[in-house]
């Protein structure tokens, strides 16, 4: 048939003829055509396909996965104190697939924030935040605490113990930072509940918000291509139209490395389904925070609620300091030892604060 109509091949795929009838085109070729797919086979470097190099794309790929489940779970959720808990409990027990898809959600949650926090780290130590690429680093903190953001409002939105303590110490953190906190505060809607309001960021600001930083940041990489590779010798320069292999390729491996981020989740969610527990008892401190937060409960214990705000400011600043500091060309992390030392340090703190915080006792610190 003419003019692009589909014609069924005998013994093969259905095929087209193209616009001038001259020749049959595949299924393939026809949407890569009206799509424009062709564009996307630009030059990458050939270790742009590698897995830490991935990592962005996995991290994507994952939130992907998180918006699907996050819908779905969405239908059976009532964001009201009186009903949450009794709501997600419906989900598991009765909706269709619910705990399966409620322990997907809760696993790729963690798979996605480890990739990210290990695609922050790739990035620091192969010297990518350098010039042209310092505002794609801002970027990616500003999806960094967008990632953070959806992890603890997602984990106060079971409103079990540990989500309705979460909620408290948010409200603590809130009068800490004042006026900049007011949306983070009880007394900002005295119409809508803390948890109904921070559903709403849960599932409308937050995803808005990342959805508007991924777009630049895809950007800025097709704009300034990906990084060199951190040898002694190489230099911070845009790479833009260079490489051996094509971002098409990159995609699919990053299909890939999804596929197989999904299979991972689906077993642990089979093994180990997503936890849920009892009704949350205001006042009450018998909980712990996940991995993503438990590390700042020892700089609380010492400091006082107010840790719950400063600390993440000061360190959200020392990273936004990186490219101000180290703004020579080099990649190489044999040139750049004394801040690839101190963010070796820093991070140890971390992992240290978080295993004290997690072999501790609970100890009541509420206001």
């Amino acid at each position: 048939m003419r003019n692009g109509v589909l014609k069924s091949v005998k013994g093969g795929p259905k095929m087209a003829l193209d616009t001038r009838g001259s020749r049959r085109v595949s299924i393939s070729e026809w949407f890569k055509e009206r799509l424009g797919l062709e564009d996307l086979a630009y030059p990458v470097p050939a270790h742009a396909n590698s897995l830490l190099y991935s990592l962005g794309g996995i991290s994507f790929a994952g939130f992907m996965l998180l918006f699907i489940t996050g819908i779905y779970l969405a239908q059976f959720y009532h964001p009201h104190p009186i009903d949450a808990h009794a709501s997600v409990v419906y989900m598991i027990t009765r909706a269709p697939f619910g705990d399966l898809v409620r322990s997907v959600h809760f696993w790729t949650a963690q798979i996605v924030t480890l990739a990210v926090l290990i695609h922050l780290l790739r990035v620091l130590f192969t010297g990518a935040y350098k010039r042209p690429r310092e505002v794609n680093w801002y970027v990616g903190l500003g999806l960094l605490a967008l990632t953070l953001g959806l992890v603890f409002t997602g984990s106060v939105l079971k409103f079990d113990q540990e989500g309705l303590e979460a909620l408290q110490h948010n409200g603590e953190a809130a009068e800490v930072i004042g006026a900049l906190g007011g949306w983070f505060s009880a007394e900002f809607s005295l119409s809508v509940p803390m948890l109904t309001r921070l559903f709403n960021g849960h599932v409308t600001i937050l995803p808005l918000l990342f959805g508007l930083l991924v777009a630049a940041h895809a950007f800025l990489v097709k704009q300034h291509g990906i990084s060199p590779r951190p040898t002694v010798e190489a230099v911070s320069r845009g790479t833009a139209g260079e490489g051996e292999s094509s971002f098409s390729v990159h995609l699919r491996r990053m299909a890939g490395y999804g596929l197989v981020m999904l299979a991972l989740a689906l077993v642990l969610s089979v093994v180990w389904p997503a936890p849920l527990g009892q009704p949350g008892v205001a006042g009450a401190e018998v909980t712990k925070p996940g991995w993503m937060f438990v590390w700042l409960f020892p700089a609380e214990e010492a400091w006082g609620s107010r840790a719950l705000a400063v600390v993440p400011v000061i360190l959200g600043l020392l990273l936004a300091l990186v490219p101000i500091i180290d703004r020579s060309p080099y990649l190489s992390p044999a040139r750049r030892k004394g801040l690839l030392l101190a963010a070796a340090i820093i991070l140890l703190a971390l992992v240290v604060s978080g295993v004290v915080a997690t072999l501790s006792p609970v100890e009541a610190h509420l206001q």
